[in-house]
């Protein structure tokens, strides 16, 4: 094992030894080794851990976006592997921006500037961040979703329980509104050859995603609930799992709903109640009272509490259908990602103290078995 002193590991990284220790310092890359004298010592591990950090931040994560990553146990190949999905994606949107610059060159030599390609090089310059912000998403979701799977006590699943309460029979045309990366339609056993399924969401990298992972049999589209792009009376039924309480103007979004839903068809929409996952807060708040993994709940907004009362303004007919689950979770790794997949304040407070947080979840799980975890989600069934 080759041994590097902190002058030396930063020269191999080419950045400053000042960068070195303010990574020490705030607990993101720490040596392997400290000295009796106090000399800090690096080894090639540790080197990889620094090329991980260094090839986050040069595409665009924040440093609490990158603690949960790099302190993740992941063997070198999927850590690279990551980095390479990232860089595609960046390569991607650069080669279109230059594409478009080219573009805007030659029509000003010619003389007639097109003013409609600025514009475009504009929208492809801003698509930067875009791609941060849907491996954010995507990844979140992937993380929540393994969450689930693995230690969900109800055997039946989410997915295939929300396909059941959806009467296939009577439906020729089905929108899904914020369909995320589509992961509902793997589990589907439905025929749906004489039907016609969009799914549809406001994130470009997300319907990508879906369009490639699900292929020609899902019309896929970028389109935000609050402005659908179809006729009025067009679908038999919609679905809307978990996104209702993500719309910013919801009276506007269920309008849009009703509009181009024909009479007589069906929203299928889910949400979570006050007490989904609430064993959760509470963990993280009794280690760090500091800690807020939500800025607001969903619930709130839109919620089995009062789901009921807002739809009754737009259908006739509306149907509370709990789903009955819970959590029975043996390991810390899978708690701790869905925790940092939140969006509060965690990835600051906890970043830097994830080893800390680890040995208390296992201490948790070690006491009493597992760490369980209540579940309250369920549907709306509402007809227009």
């Amino acid at each position: 094992m080759t041994f590097y002193k902190t002058n030396q590991f930063a020269k191999l990284a080419n950045v400053t030894d000042r960068t070195i220790r303010y990574y020490d310092k705030i607990g993101l890359l720490k040596p392997s080794f400290v000295m009796s004298n106090g000399y800090r010592q690096y080894t090639d591990e540790d080197l990889l851990k620094l090329q991980k950090i260094i090839s986050l931040k040069e595409l665009g994560l924040s440093i609490q976006e990158i603690f949960p990553l790099v302190k993740n146990e992941e063997n070198i190949k999927d850590s690279l592997v990551l980095q390479s999905r990232l860089l595609d994606s960046k390569i991607s949107q650069l080669e279109q921006m230059k594409e478009t610059l080219t573009s805007v060159i030659e029509s000003i030599d010619s003389g007639d500037m097109d003013w409609k390609k600025v514009i475009s090089l504009l929208q492809v310059t801003n698509q930067d961040s875009n791609i941060i912000e849907h491996y954010r998403n995507s990844n979140h979701l992937k993380v929540r979703i393994n969450l689930h799977d693995k230690y969900s006590t109800n055997t039946q699943g989410w997915y295939p329980w929300i396909l059941e309460q959806i009467d296939f029979g009577r439906i020729s045309r089905l929108l899904e509104i914020g369909c995320g990366n589509g992961q509902i339609w793997n589990s589907c056993k439905i025929d749906l050859r004489n039907r016609e399924v969009f799914l549809s969401d406001i994130s470009k990298g997300m319907v990508e995603e879906v369009r490639n992972s699900l292929g020609v049999d899902f019309n896929c589209i970028v389109a935000d609930c609050q402005k659908i792009p179809f006729k009025n009376d067009y679908f038999d039924a919609i679905l809307a799992n978990h996104v209702l309480f993500y719309v910013l103007d919801l009276s506007l979004g269920l309008q849009e709903i009703s509009r181009v839903l024909r009479k007589g068809g069906f929203l299928y929409c889910t949400t979570y109640g006050e007490n989904h996952m609430k064993e959760i807060n509470e963990i993280v708040q009794s280690f760090d009272q500091r800690i807020k993994l939500s800025s607001h709940h969903l619930y709130e907004t839109f919620g089995l509490e009062n789901g009921e009362e807002i739809l009754k303004e737009y259908f006739t007919e509306v149907k509370r259908i709990d789903y009955e689950d819970s959590l029975v979770i043996t390991e810390s790794k899978p708690l701790i990602d869905y925790i940092m997949s939140c969006h509060g304040n965690q990835n600051e407070i906890l970043g830097p103290r994830l080893g800390e947080f680890k040995d208390y979840l296992n201490e948790l799980i070690h006491e009493k078995g597992s760490i369980k975890i209540r579940k309250q989600a369920g549907m709306f069934k509402c007809k227009k």
